[in-house]
């Protein structure tokens, strides 16, 4: 776990890449997914989530008003008053968990629209139709061949030449 060591005068210091660092720096960590640990240079205190929360505070302030806002006044103000509970709520699960479920179903919408718009609309209309025509094609032939593969390999019987036994006699074709 990289450890960021935080100064009096508020630089925070990674100790892995021996430099300093910005709050977003280390919101592209978190970003990335990588694990660190934030503590008191002098005392050793973690103050992992009193930097994460000044994070989220930062990006509260750099949206508009009211355009992607994650903690609205009446959210902030129901925290509050968890905290002034005699026994507080045991938030921190329910929070993570419907967060974490969020984040996988965004995750699953975003791929399915990807795969969906893999082709253009017109592709899309084709293989519809191919697979209609093999479908109705299967139903019609009885179950024969798979489409236009199968068509090709072999004759159809309407490709076939006809033999006696498929003409009609003389009196039934006027």
């Amino acid at each position: 776990m990289r450890v960021i060591r935080k100064y009096a005068n508020r630089r925070l210091y990674d100790t892995e890449q021996s430099r300093y660092v910005t709050l977003e720096d280390l919101r592209s960590l978190v970003l990335a997914e990588e694990a660190f640990k934030v503590e008191d240079a002098k005392s050793g205190e973690d103050l992992t989530r009193t930097i994460l929360l000044t994070i989220i505070i930062e990006q509260e302030q750099e949206q508009g008003e009211g355009e992607a806002e994650v903690f609205s006044n009446e959210l902030l103000e129901q925290f509050i008053r968890i905290y002034a509970m005699a026994k507080p709520l045991p938030l921190a699960g329910y929070l993570e968990q419907g967060t974490r479920l969020m984040m996988e179903q965004q995750q699953r919408m975003q791929e399915q629209w990807s795969q969906a718009m893999r082709h253009s609309p017109m592709e899309m209309m084709r293989e519809v139709a191919e697979e209609n025509l093999r479908f109705w094609q299967q139903a019609m032939g009885g179950g024969m061949g798979a489409g236009k593969s199968a068509s090709r390999s072999q004759p159809s019987d309407a490709d076939a030449a006809p033999d006696e036994s498929d003409t009609p006699p003389d009196d039934e074709r006027r």
